[in-house]
């Protein structure tokens, strides 16, 4: 396993990311427990997890996939080697029954939030602890373009970053980063540390595959001109970089099958563009999941790519592609691909 600086800090994380999210809907604690004890022992020293967890997020399975993690985490001697990251919800109307249905990334929630994770987590400070979306209009979740909200509820990074300090002087966080963050946001973070020595963001935790590729076109120069890598969420493209789903198809236990929802991966374009990776695994004898998770872990600006299974044989071929290097032959092909087709679902 390779080990990576977590931005500019003294932390060093593994390339592979244990994911949590479907910890409490589709798995179970004793599953969870199962999934942990077995990357641990495959090298993997990061966790990522968040408030709302379970997915989707309801308020009978919000912050189960955390409690989880505590009940595993409770009596460990070593808790000071396992890297431990979480994440505070921003505003949404989905989250009518979090603090009084109005969440947002003031202090007042901020300081809420970080004691019930940290209850849960039944540990007394996380090693990274994440704003999972800005309070702001800005694009996310698949929105193509900006579109300003008339009205929108703005909270200033300054005023979050505040908030934030004070929970790293407490010693309840040693870190922080962000997620699902736009180029304006993650620099506003970045320079408010630079021009009054602040708590610096260390790290960006956004979608990045074989299917979307934009944060290369801004992000990854701020990433790596800053030391602020990326924690790559949905590698595998929220499943359908395997294959399992072409031709419309929806195997039993699948989340498009258990949830029965739409994807952004589900356009024409990100169809045929996966049955093209797929081609691409197989002429050169690789796993298509091995083959995607081992180019997003590859890249100069990821710090880390973060895995989600179900079950533990797809735990282990995710964490199997850690020993993968992808050679010239595939990178190339690869690349075809997305001269062909790029980024069909951002």
């Amino acid at each position: 396993m390779d080990y990576r600086p977590l931005g500019r800090t003294d932390l060093r994380v593994s390339a592979i990311c244990l994911g949590t999210m479907t910890w409490g809907n589709q798995n179970d604690e004793a599953e969870g427990h199962q999934q942990l004890d077995y990357a641990l022992d495959r090298g993997v020293n990061f966790i990522d997890t968040a408030e709302m967890y379970a997915v989707p997020a309801t308020k009978k399975t919000y912050g189960t996939t955390e409690t989880i993690i505590g009940t595993w985490l409770k009596d460990r001697p070593d808790r000071d080697k396992i890297v431990i990251a979480t994440k505070i919800v921003g505003p949404g109307a989905r989250f009518d029954f979090l603090r009084g249905g109005t969440p947002r990334l003031d202090k007042k929630n901020i300081d809420a939030a970080i004691d019930d994770s940290l209850r849960r987590l039944r540990t007394d400070y996380v090693d990274l602890y994440q704003l999972h979306w800005p309070n702001r209009s800005a694009s996310r979740f698949g929105q193509r373009g900006f579109v300003p909200i008339e009205g929108e509820d703005f909270i200033d990074p300054a005023e979050t970053l505040d908030a934030l300090e004070e929970l790293i002087a407490a010693g309840k966080v040693r870190h922080i980063g962000v997620s699902n963050e736009t180029g304006w946001g993650l620099m506003r973070f970045l320079s408010l540390a630079e021009m009054a020595d602040r708590a610096r963001i260390v790290s960006v935790q956004n979608p990045y595959n074989l299917l979307n590729r934009t944060f290369e076109a801004s992000l990854a120069e701020i990433a790596m001109r800053e030391q602020c890598g990326l924690l790559a969420y949905s590698p595998l493209a929220a499943g359908f970089l395997t294959g399992k789903y072409i031709g419309g198809v929806r195997p039993a236990g699948s989340r498009m099958a258990v949830f029965n929802q739409t994807s952004r991966y589900e356009t024409p374009n990100g169809q045929n563009a996966t049955e093209k990776y797929v081609a691409v695994a197989k002429r050169h004898g690789l796993d298509p999941a091995q083959m995607a998770i081992a180019f997003v872990a590859a890249q100069p600006f990821t710090t880390s790519a973060i895995i989600g299974s179900t079950s533990m044989e797809q735990l282990k071929t995710d964490i199997g592609a850690a020993e993968l290097t992808l050679d010239e032959a595939v990178l190339k092909d690869i690349e075809a691909v997305q001269d062909d087709l790029p980024n069909p679902c951002p």
